[in-house]
């Protein structure tokens, strides 16, 4: 992660607290995003759409709810998705740990 830039021990902290707090800041931004959609029009709308999308997956939604949610462009079941991950119903993919290779299976 920051081993290959050469950061002070201060910002290697900031770098890895951030991370570790990754879905929370996820949370709090997908909920952000479906307040916002239902405001915005035209460019905006679709910027925001395509955010959302992104946090979703970041969040461990699965794809096929995730297509629901973007093809319907409807900010209502956005929302329910909202409360579906702050209920825990949807739970964020396992973290990955420094050093942790995962083998290709063939």
């Amino acid at each position: 992660m920051a081993s290959s830039r050469n950061y002070s021990p201060y910002q290697d902290k900031i770098i890895k607290r951030f991370y570790d707090n990754r879905d929370q800041i996820d949370q709090t931004r997908l909920s952000d995003l479906a307040a916002e959609l239902y405001l915005a029009e035209g460019k905006k709308r679709e910027r925001l759409w395509k955010q959302a999308g992104e946090v979703m997956e970041r969040l461990g939604v699965p794809q096929s709810r995730l297509d629901h949610v973007l093809k319907s462009a409807d900010p209502a079941i956005l929302a329910a998705v909202v409360q579906d991950v702050l209920n825990g119903h949807i739970k964020p993919p396992p973290k990955k740990k420094p050093g942790d290779q995962t083998k290709p299976v063939k």
